[in-house]
Formats: structure tokens, sequence, C-alpha cells
């Protein structure tokens, strides 16, 4: 806003004669720069500077736009005698008047503009402070003398500004009447002017001068390092030889920076005869990285704007300058190709992937598998693993992926004892705002020892079960169970255990209570003996055997004295049989000897109930082993087992 509160638009050509900028950093936000001595500026004594802006707001995600004020006031007593300030789109120069308020500028209304200003580019042109010298021309110096009025100079672009103490002059960064000159090496573009003033028949002059340095020549990069080149001695701007460097400032972004927060950025300055050295790491505090894509491969470019800040006097006109540079510097395109880290650890099976690192500005959008493509929300729906993490300035990030081996998207193949699982992916990637496409492709794979489990083999003889363990790849990382019981130290002695570190083996009789009887037939024993391995961490069952045999048994004798004996066995199928109650037809006639899994009965073939039948060659005997009525009847109320007969 001017100071009649009238707003005018800034537009490109109209910041560059009234001196501002701005900068849209890496995050969207807009950086506004403006001249203490702006045309728009109250100044107040060459003392006090108040800018006031209003900003206008709108997007697609707004019903309307919206509107801002913001008002800065500065304070600034401190003038060299010349101030020149070399922004990135204009340059500008303020020099000390010979005494107050003795030139003015010519008023020029042109119609149909506020007649204060005349051309709107002219808004902060001053009126006539008193009748005394106005400016009526400038001459510039290219290097050839060119003339122009004052009116044509700001319709050319020309700021031009008479304060209270000063005269201001200010240049878009290239017009016709600014030229090129190495200086020292470093190509510099350069304004020279004289400003005439008149008044009646006396008239008189101040010389303005300005010398901004140009990026190609100045700036040299390597993978690492931006380093800026200054002169030490700015010809342009120096009258005589004798120059005296009082003051250097180095700055990001127009704010100086304190010997401390250089070395926190590892900024580096040096001065010898010829030039003023700047030295920025590619990544330090105070830039950012912005990402590209060329044929489909990612680079970065990173740019930071420094600001060198140089205070100097001439000896022999005894003046001084303060020169300020705000210099926007982008680095050449660097190939940063993406970095694949394979943090996969077989056993989890489960592929883990990092991918990285990105500029903040690059999104994932999916990833390509052999058959399908999924975006990334069709990658967690489907149980896999994508996080995005930054690094801790936000500056860059890495995208993280899992995948577990069990997903159809992973191959397997088995080679050599192995099993090799392989993923073939690629990330598709956008950078933003850009929305430029690119891929990475991806190729994981990872071998797992195929796992194999102990097995158990065995025989029978007429006496023993047989039963070999042979361990699987894993070794002997199982505890063996017996029937129900676990196979200790010494019940392995009791079974004749044997190993030799690849098996182990052991013999248990077909007597032995960890042998469970199925059933009894006319001439053996139908007997089976279970074995299971199990895993002692997880206490479940790694491998199951059961071995059946057959043993010859003599259940049922008789001898010569007409005595009879009968053996009774407790089968698996009636486990809350008590032997012990077991009894002939005769319910006196009990066991003679008895225990949890046998009854052994003696009685002659005229006692306990024995019956007899006459064959021709042979007489038969015969008795029962059962339970008394009323306990059957007990155990039948109390159990689901089988009547035991």
């Amino acid at each position: 806003k001017d100071w009649d509160d009238s707003a005018i638009l800034l537009t490109p050509s109209l910041a560059s004669q009234c001196g501002f900028s701005i900068k849209i950093n890496q995050m969207g936000n807009a950086m506004i720069y403006a001249s203490l001595q702006n045309c728009f500026a109250q100044n107040v004594g060459d003392k006090a500077f108040t800018t006031t802006l209003t900003l206008r707001l709108h997007g697609n995600r707004m019903a309307e736009d919206e509107l801002y004020q913001v008002a800065e006031t500065c304070q600034y007593a401190a003038w060299a005698s010349r101030e020149i300030v070399c922004d990135r789109n204009y340059m500008e120069v303020s020099v000390k008047r010979a005494a107050p308020d003795d030139y003015a500028l010519p008023e020029n209304p042109v119609q149909g503009t506020n007649p204060k200003f005349g051309d709107p580019r002219r808004a902060a042109e001053k009126q006539t402070i008193d009748a005394g010298f106005r400016i009526t021309t400038i001459m510039f110096y290219i290097p050839v003398e060119k003339v122009m009025g004052v009116t044509e100079a700001q319709r050319s672009g020309y700021g031009i500004a008479n304060t209270p103490s000063r005269l201001v002059l200010r240049s878009p960064k290239t017009t016709p009447e600014t030229y090129t000159q190495n200086v020292a090496g470093v190509h510099m573009t350069v304004l020279k002017t004289s400003t005439v003033f008149e008044k009646k028949w006396l008239a008189t002059q101040i010389d303005a001068a300005a010398a901004c340095p140009i990026l190609e020549g100045s700036v040299s990069f390597t993978p690492n390092t931006i380093t800026w080149y200054l002169p030490r001695h700015i010809d342009p701007l120096i009258s005589s030889g004798q120059l005296q460097l009082l003051e250097v400032h180095i700055g990001v972004d127009g704010q100086r920076l304190d010997p401390a927060e250089m070395a926190a950025r590892q900024y580096s300055l040096s001065i010898n005869d010829v030039h003023i050295i700047i030295q920025i790491p590619v990544g330090a505090v105070g830039g950012y990285f912005k990402s590209h894509v060329q044929d489909d491969h990612y680079h970065t470019s990173y740019t930071i704007e420094p600001m060198l800040e140089l205070l100097w006097t001439e000896d022999s006109i005894h003046e001084d300058t303060r020169y300020k540079v705000l210099f926007p510097i982008t680095t050449p395109l660097l190939s940063r190709p993406p970095q694949v880290i394979d943090n996969t650890v077989p056993e989890q099976r489960m592929f883990k992937v990092l991918l990285g690192p990105f500029g903040s500005d690059v999104a994932l959008m999916n990833i390509s598998f052999p058959y399908e493509v999924l975006s990334v929300a069709d990658c967690i729906a489907r149980g896999f693993t994508v996080l995005e993490h930054m690094s801790p300035n936000s500056s860059s990030k890495v995208f993280m992926l899992e995948v577990p081996f069990t997903d159809p998207v992973v191959s397997q193949t088995r080679d050599m004892g192995y099993t090799v699982y392989s993923l073939h992916l690629t990330f598709g990637l956008l950078v933003l705002p850009e929305f430029a496409p690119f891929s990475h492709p991806v190729y994981l794979e990872a071998k797992l020892v195929d796992i194999v489990p102990p097995s158990v083999s065995g025989g029978c003889d007429y006496q023993n079960f047989y039963v070999l363990v042979q361990y699987g790849t894993q070794g002997a990382n199982f505890q063996t169970i017996v029937g129900k019981q676990l196979l200790t130290s010494d019940l392995a002695e009791q079974y004749s255990f044997m190993e030799n570190g690849t098996h182990l083996s052991f013999a248990v009789p077909f007597s032995s209570p960890d042998v469970v009887f199925e059933a009894i037939e006319s001439s053996s024993v139908k007997t089976r003996l279970d074995v299971a391995l199990l895993n002692p961490e997880t206490n479940k069952n790694i491998k199951e055997f059961s071995l059946a045999c057959n043993f010859p048994s003599t259940l049922i004798e008789c001898f010569p004295n007409g005595t009879m004996t009968a053996l009774a066995v407790k089968l698996e199928s009636v486990p809350s049989l008590n032997p012990g109650q077991l009894t002939l037809r005769d319910p006196t006639c009990g066991p003679s000897y008895s225990d949890d899994r046998y009854a052994y009965f003696v009685f002659t073939g005229n006692s306990c109930g024995t019956t007899r039948k006459f064959f021709p060659n042979m007489m038969l005997y015969a008795n029962e082993i059962s339970l008394p009525d009323e306990l059957e009847k007990i155990r039948e109320s109390n159990t689901e087992d089988p009547e035991y007969e």
C-alpha cells in the first residue's frame, strides 16, 4: 500500500522497479523481501521505514480469496555514504546527498492516475520539497554516455527517489543501460549513472553506480561443495586505488550469521588479495534440495541464497560503502541413484527393504510386482508394511517396505538343501508438485536352510520294541517322550539308550509300563509304544510316532497236578479298570497277584466255578474273569469304558 492508503498491484516489473522480490521455498511458503527504501515505504527522517503489504491468497481448496494485511517497521540510522544492494531481480544504490532537502523530482501527472504519482510505476516519487534543485536528467554510461529524462527513465523501469538525505536509484538486473564487465575473473552487471539537478541557471550532479555479480563465472561446483567468488576490489565502484575493507558478513536469506552459526553449518569464508571466497557444503542448513527426473532417473539440485555484506572505505575520498549481495545459487543437476538397503533377516521370513534417500518432494504412488500393481493402500490392506521415514531436518526421506515370504508375489525355489525366496518389484514414484513420474526396480533374494525334522522308525522282536530316531537339520534340539513320560537319564539307562551325534536308539520291553495293551489274541498280546519328540521352547510336538506289535504270550496254562493259571491284562480301552477287583465265576476267587496292569489267577479244575466239557481226544476246562456284578454296576455308572470280560 502507498501512503495515501491506496492499493497498487505489485507486478514483476513494478517489483524490480520498486525494490521487492519474492522467494518460494521447498515447502511452498513465500518469503517476501522489500528494500528499506522501496517505493511504498513510509520514511520518517531516513531513520524509520514502514512497509504495508496486502496479501491475496487463492487456491483450489479455498472457496474464495483471502486477504491478509502485514506491516513491518525497521529502524535504520547507520547509513554509509553509499549503500548498494544486489537482489535477485534488481540492483539498488543509495547515496548521501550534499545537504538535506536540496533536490526534488519534478511533478509529472498523467491523466487517469493518482495526480500525486502520475504513472503508477512512480507511485512513491516525492513532491517538491522546496523551490530548490530538481532532477532533470540521468546520464547512463554503458560505457558511452546515454542521456535520459527522469520520466523516460521511470517508464523504462528505473526507480528514482529523493529522500530527506539520500538519492536512491534502482534498476532491473538487465536493461539496455547496464553492461557486463569482467572484474578479477568474475562477470558483473554494471550500472553507472550521473543524476543531474538543476535550479534556474545552476546545475549539479550526483554519481551513482552499482555492480552485481552474475552466477555464471562466479560460482564453481563439486558434488559436495559450492564455492562463490566475489572480487575484493570491485573496480566499477572504486574511484581510487586505496581501499580498506572494514567488515565482511555472511548470511542466508537476508539474515546475518554469527561465527558460531557459520561453524555449525560448516560454511567457510576466506579472503585473499583478489577474492572473497565463500564455501558452502551441498546440503547444508539454509538451503534445500529439489528433485528432478531425467530419462526415468532421479536427480537433485540444491538451492541456497547466501548473502555477502561488505563495508569498505576509500582513503582518498573518505567515504564508506556498504555493499550487500543476495545471491541465489542452484547447483547443476546431480545424479542421485536411490540406494537399496536390504535389511531382510531370512529367519524372520519377511523381506525388509529401504529405498532412498529422496527429497521431501518425492511421493510413493504404487509398487509393481510381476503380475499386479498395488497402490500404497492396497499394499497395506494386503498385509505389507509401507512406511515413510523423514530425516531429522525434514530435508530427505526413505521408504520402507516389508513383504512376508508367504505372499504370492514371493517366488520359491529349492537349491541344494536351501529354499530360495525371491521378490521382483518396482517402486513407482512422483516428484511434486510437477507430478513427474519415475521408477526404481528392486530385486531381493533370501535363502533359508531347509528345515528337515527328525524322523522316528522302529521294529520289534519277540520281547522288545526297538526305536531309532534320526536327527534333522537342527540336531538334537528336542526332548523324547516314551509313552507318557520324559526319557530321563535313569529311564534311558533302563532302555539301553545309545546316541552317536546323528541318531539315538533305545529298546523298550513289551512289558514296560510305557507300553499300552490294545487287544488280546489267542496266543499273543497286541501292544503299542507311543514316542513323541517335543520342542522344549514351544512345548509342542515336533514328531509323533506309534509302533504296534504282537508279542507271543501264554495267557492260560494247565499243569499235570490239575492246577491252572490265567493272566488278565488291562487293555487301553478300559483305563479305569482295577485288575485287583477281577474275579473268576466264583466271586470269592480273586487274583493271586495283581497290579495296575495285570491280574494273575491260580485255580483247579473243580474250583472257582470251573466247568469242563469232554471231547474225543481232550477235555476243555472253562472259566470267566470279570468284575463282580455290584462293582460292574458302579463302574458303568461312573465311566463309559466298555465291559471287561
